[in-house]
This record gives structure tokens, C-alpha cells and sequence, in this order.
């Protein structure tokens, strides 16, 4: 963070920050931590589960946020009869009239897009879900035999309805580990919501300025990565990360209720989220603080709860509050 690019950088994310948060202003009411836990996971290259019940514009914050930075958007319904072909894309058999030949030519899916909403992904089976697990992780789509990239910067953001779970197939464990966030999206405040209500029953919303471009967020999530981090900040994410595992030395809440703990890729997700919040908030090293604030949202999805815990009401996220009163 010494060299004068570098600065130039870390001043242009805060800048954009604000700039990103006033233009979303103008269609979404209220939800700023939701938005500086989206951002925060953009730039520290991850993807985020959105977890809420339908009308909390949820896709709307998503192609909202993609427009503001001019990044290609595509959305995926996912339904019980959708096949991983649907995402990734398939090939075709077209015939060359004046060679007089046929040949294949790759149709590129959905998942061809710098931000992905993968909408009620927990509504398709297994199969299909897992058709998004090299995307999210390596960046790439490989189907009839050939490994192709996907634009960068990419980010998906999965949604989940915590309401209706008849016919639903639950993420797996896996799977959920490859979020680097969950992000929970609440109800409005009556002010919030009286003005939900007046800017969707008026006049049409104005055009919204572009803030940034894919060559930009690109660098920015470079800039992230060279964030500092001290010795101490860093022993506590760790620390913080393995109290949630069921072992000798874990608090008596994690030894009783939970199955399976956090794992390391928790480590590695509490510091990088800290770093892009640090610099999100005009700062440029990371504090213990960082780690604490980035705590739920990293750590909730990955607490895989006991039966006991489940009956008796338990949550994931008062299993963390629990972690973080002790650590």
C-alpha cells in the first residue's frame, strides 16, 4: 500500500463506494448493510447467498448494483426441471451450406455474464446446483470436452426463500462453503417502506449514472488483496474461525449444539472481508474490529447445527454471538 498507484486506487474504491451507494439510493429504500455486505463481497471477489422473503427487492438491488457499474447482468430461474446444460450452455449442430458441412457451435448459458442472480437456487436438484460450483471457484465453464473462461470480474448472487421449503433440496455443505457471505435481507421500516411505496407507485425512475466499468472493479478487487494485515488481526480471524469447530477447548455452545464448525476457507473469507471493508470505509489496515464486524455474514451459512440445537430454536446466528462474547 506504500507505492503512489496503489493509494490512487484505494482513494478511487472509497470514492466509487459513495458513489455506488448514491445512485442505489435512488431505487433502493434503506437495506445499507445488505448493500456494503454485497459490495464488500464484489471486491474481495467472492459470491453471496441473499436469504428473504419474496417483495424485498431482492433482484432489484442485484441489477441495480450491475447497471451502476456496467456490467453484463443475467438472471437464472431455477426450477426443478432446469439441467446444468441451462446454465452453462450447450452446443448446437449447424449446418455449413456453402462448405457443405456441419459443425458445432457452443451457445453460451446464462452463466456467461460478469454478475449472476441465481434465483431460489435451492429449487433445483443437486445436479443442477453443482453446475455453478467450477464457475464460482475457478472461473471457468467446461462442457463437450473444452475449458472456457468466464468475464471477469464475476459474482453470483444466489438467493434462498427461508419460507417455503416444501419441495426445495437444501444446499449442501459443500456447496454453501463456496459463498462467501450470507447476506439476510429484512423487512422495512414503516418509513422505509412508505417510501418503497410512494417511488414505485409514481413517476418512473430516472436513468442512473454509470460509477464504474468490469476493467475497474477488476483492478479494485486487485487492490483489495494488498491490504495489510496484522499479525495480530490475522490470529484472530483464525482463532475465531476454528472456535466454532466441535473440539477439546471450544466453548461449552459450540460443543453442545453444533455438528461441524466453520473451516479454514472461513479463515481466509473473514480476512478478505475485512480488508475490502477496511478500504470501503477510507482505511488502509485491517483492525480486530473488521474481522468482529465481518463475523455473521462470513461464519452463519457454514455452522452446520445439531438436531438438539434445531428443536430447541436455535440459530446459526446466535451460535456466532455466542462465539464472538467469548473470543
Amino acid at each position: 500500500m506504500n507505492e503512489k498507484s496503489d493509494m490512487e486506487l484505494a482513494e478511487k474504491l472509497l470514492s466509487g463506494r459513495k458513489k455506488v451507494s448514491a445512485q442505489l439510493a435512488r431505487v433502493i429504500v434503506g437495506q445499507d448493510e445488505v448493500v456494503e455486505d454485497i459490495l464488500i463481497t464484489l471486491f474481495a471477489r467472492g459470491h453471496a447467498l441473499v436469504v428473504g422473503v419474496p417483495g424485498l427487492a431482492k433482484t432489484l438491488l442485484v441489477s441495480t448494483l450491475a447497471e451502476i457499474l456496467d456490467l453484463k447482468f443475467s438472471r437464472i430461474q431455477f426450477t426443478p426441471d432446469l439441467m446444468p446444460s441451462d446454465i452453462t450452455g450447450y452446443e448446437i449442430l449447424e449446418e455449413n451450406s456453402a462448405a457443405g458441412s456441419r459443425q458445432l457451435r457452443f451457445m453460451e448459458g446464462p452463466v456467461f455474464a460478469n454478475v449472476v442472480l441465481a434465483d431460489e437456487i435451492n429449487r433445483t436438484p443437486p445436479k443442477t446446483q453443482s453446475a455453478l460450483l467450477q464457475a464460482m471457484q475457478e472461473y471457468k465453464v467446461t462442457s463437450g470436452g473444452l475449458t472456457r473462461p468466464l468475464p471477469l470480474p464475476f459474482l453470483v448472487l444466489a438467493t434462498q426463500n427461508p419460507i417455503e421449503q416444501e419441495g426445495t433440496y437444501p444446499l449442501p455443505e459443500a456447496q454453501l462453503d463456496r459463498f462467501f457471505m450470507q447476506v439476510d435481507i429484512g423487512y422495512p421500516s414503516l418509513e422505509e417502506e412508505k417510501r418503497i411505496v410512494s417511488l414505485t407507485t409514481g413517476a418512473p425512475a430516472e436513468i442512473l449514472e454509470k460509477v464504474l466499468n468490469a476493467a475497474e472493479v477488476s483492478a479494485l478487487q486487485e487492490i483489495v488483496r494488498k491490504v495489510p494485515v496484522p499479525e495480530t488481526s490475522l490470529e484472530y480471524a483464525v482463532r475465531l474461525a476454528r472456535m466454532t469447530r466441535p473440539k477439546a477447548g471450544a466453548p461449552d455452545s459450540v460443543a453442545k449444539w453444533l455438528t461441524w464448525g466453520a473451516g479454514p476457507r472461513a479463515s481466509q473469507a473473514l480476512v478478505l472481508a475485512a480488508k475490502a471493508r477496511c478500504l470501503l470505509d477510507g482505511r488502509f489496515a485491517v483492525s480486530v474490529e473488521d474481522i468482529r464486524r465481518s463475523a455473521l455474514p462470513v461464519l452463519r451459512h457454514r455452522l452446520v447445527l445439531n438436531f438438539q440445537a434445531e428443536a430447541e430454536g436455535l440459530t446459526a446466528a446466535g451460535l456466532v454471538a455466542q462465539v464472538l462474547a467469548v473470543c
